[in-house]
């Protein structure tokens, strides 16, 4: 059974996590992650996404964020979800490289067709400065603590380098 967001304040800043079905590492290849960070700038661009922090790990995804005036949260990521869900599937079974192809389908298959987020989303208001640091910090320590890479700013599916002072793949209000 699918747990909704749980966003009570529409002027909250949230840190949400969502996993890939079965915790599966889709987002080895950079051609998927590039299709979750052009969703994620689509979101930005047109549906009041407020992007405060990001991450996307080889099987889950970090975000700090908040909607716009106009927009309701909850309503960005899941659409977010459901247009990435399809896309990466299909990235997957067009992709003549995928040497993981079969493999990462059946992982997918469910007795209603294809799942690929899992339905477990962890929406955290963050109610003072000191979370929100606490929060950011972590999801830029996620690729260190993974092994990825020695320096946060170093992975470039993050926010990082933002708050390193340059500038990242996404437009992110950068918190100081």
């Amino acid at each position: 059974m699918s747990r909704k967001y749980k966003f009570h304040n529409p002027d909250g800043v949230y840190f949400v996590s969502f996993a890939v079905y079965k915790w599966v590492d889709v987002f080895t290849r950079n051609d998927y992650k590039n299709l979750m960070v052009e969703s994620l700038r689509y979101c930005q661009q047109n549906k009041g996404l407020e992007l405060f922090a990001w991450c996307i790990m080889t099987n889950h995804v970090h975000l700090i964020v908040r909607a716009k005036d106009g927009f309701i949260l909850s309503d960005t990521l899941r659409d977010l979800k459901k247009f990435t869900s399809k896309s990466i599937l299909k990235a997957i079974g067009e992709n003549a490289f995928e040497s993981r192809k079969e493999w990462l389908l059946e992982q997918f298959k469910t007795s209603e067709g294809f799942c690929f987020w899992g339905t477990d989303n962890h929406p955290i208001e963050l109610w003072s400065n000191s979370v929100i640091d606490q929060k950011i910090d972590y999801i830029h320590q996620n690729p260190v603590a993974e092994g990825l890479v020695f320096k946060a700013e170093d992975y470039v599916y993050s926010s990082a380098i933002d708050y390193a002072g340059e500038t990242g793949l996404l437009e992110v209000i950068v918190v100081k």
